[in-house]
């Protein structure tokens, strides 16, 4: 009897303990992830460019000026110790004779993101630089009546690296369709003030993101599963793997950067689909705890993008009166990006959430992969009304609790006069 109890009561705990890991499950995500692990990576996601839609405007008014903020494109990540952890256990492998085709393939892949990072965090890979060229191509073909004839454009980047060579890619691309396009480019420590303002976001956020661990720390995650599809021999390889959680986490971090680098090698094929997604989730919820709109931490967050959306008001008001400008392009960072489009209310992407909330409804994949962009297009009319629409990675956007002039677009003095209106939402 004591023993059917305790097979009982073990079957009652791995109940219970699926009931909770489906409790953490978006739908939507799962959908998604199934239909392309790559999206795991979140902010490491390369950009995916969508079919580009546009609402007719009122009759009368056509485009004439944009502003816009852009996110660098796929870069390498921090420390190469993943994949130097990964190679170590399976070149241990291969000396033992036990690895299989998928451990094969793992191995040639960390060895080919070992060799991409080179020892250099955060550097733009040549994929990063083609989403730039693509973006200011498809930007062009879009709105060409801002760009016709002889026009300046402003550029302003970070100071880092990969932000300057994204700038210039993308200016580049633009002058590749019309060179006669006089294109400024610019970058100091002055620009940082509004590109990069996040000084002091740890400690406005620390205790919101501290929720994003505490929410997924019971899910039970499968850490075993990988080690069937990369050794013939389990025993053989739990003495080669001291710890196969870290390991699985070294799998997956070489898995979310291979994309950027080009690397075809599918390593999420050997990942059990439970620790891609928890790992995709716990991640997911960081992002948006530490730089959103959440009902935790957001007003403190988000009030650090006022420099950026100052900036963004000032030279639109600017272009708006001399006729002076085109476009005035802005290159930085995910972390500021995400605070900025809060800010400003994106709809989707700068709504206010709850902790339980988040990864049904803010989707990382999507609302911040590299390359991320935010377009501000500016129309006006004979009588010189201007109304301005908000793409965000390319799609028409509404702001969160403002009604819309018509269709997607926005008077911009009432824009202007709302720009606190994220604090009541």
């Amino acid at each position: 009897m004591r023993k059917i109890l305790l097979i009982a009561s073990a079957l009652l705990c791995l109940a219970a303990s699926a009931a909770l890991a489906q409790t953490y499950r978006s739908e939507a995500a799962v959908r998604a992830l199934q239909e392309d692990r790559t999206r795991a990576g979140n902010n490491l996601n390369s950009y995916e460019f969508p079919v580009i839609k546009d609402t007719k405007p009122p009759r009368g008014y056509k485009p004439f000026y944009i502003s816009h903020y852009g996110r660098h494109g796929s870069r390498s990540n921090w420390g190469g110790t993943a994949y130097e952890g990964v190679i170590s256990v399976l070149e241990a492998g291969k000396a033992i004779g036990i690895l299989t085709p998928d451990g094969e393939m793992v191995l040639d892949g960390a060895r080919k993101v070992l060799a991409g990072w080179d020892g250099m965090d955060g550097r733009l890979s040549q994929r990063g630089s083609r989403e730039h060229a693509a973006l200011a191509k498809r930007m062009f073909n879009r709105y060409p009546q801002v760009f016709k004839g002889q026009k300046n454009v402003r550029a302003f980047s970070s100071t880092v690296q990969r932000c300057i060579i994204s700038m210039n890619s993308f200016t580049n691309s633009l002058v590749r369709q019309n060179p006669k396009l006089e294109i400024r480019l610019d970058t100091g420590e002055k620009f940082m003030d509004y590109l990069d303002n996040e000084k002091g976001w740890q400690q406005k956020t620390a205790r919101a993101m501290m929720k994003s661990r505490d929410y997924m720390k019971n899910v039970p995650d499968d850490t075993l599963g990988v080690l069937t599809r990369l050794f013939t021999d389990q025993e053989a390889a739990r003495r080669i793997v001291t710890s196969p959680r870290h390991f699985t986490d070294d799998v997956f971090n070489t898995a979310v950067v291979a994309e950027d680098f080009d690397i075809e090698n599918d390593i999420y094929s050997v990942l059990p689909f439970d620790a891609v997604y928890n790992r995709w989730a716990s991640n997911n919820m960081f992002l948006y705890l530490g730089h959103c709109n959440s009902v935790d931490a957001g007003l403190d967050r988000v009030e650090m993008a006022k420099s950026c959306v100052e900036d963004i008001v000032t030279k639109a008001d600017e272009a708006i009166r001399t006729g002076n400008y085109a476009a005035d392009l802005r290159f930085g960072h995910d972390y500021p990006l995400m605070a900025l489009v809060s800010y400003l209310g994106i709809e989707g992407v700068g709504d206010r959430l709850e902790v339980d909330e988040i990864c049904d409804k803010w989707l990382g994949f999507w609302n911040i992969p590299m390359a991320s962009n935010l377009q501000m297009i500016f129309y006006k009319n004979n009588d010189g009304d201007v109304l301005v629409k908000f793409l965000y990675q390319e799609q028409e956007r509404l702001l969160r609790g403002l009604e819309p002039f018509y269709g997607p677009y926005y008077k911009w003095e009432t824009v202007k006069a709302n720009l606190e209106g994220y604090k009541r939402f």
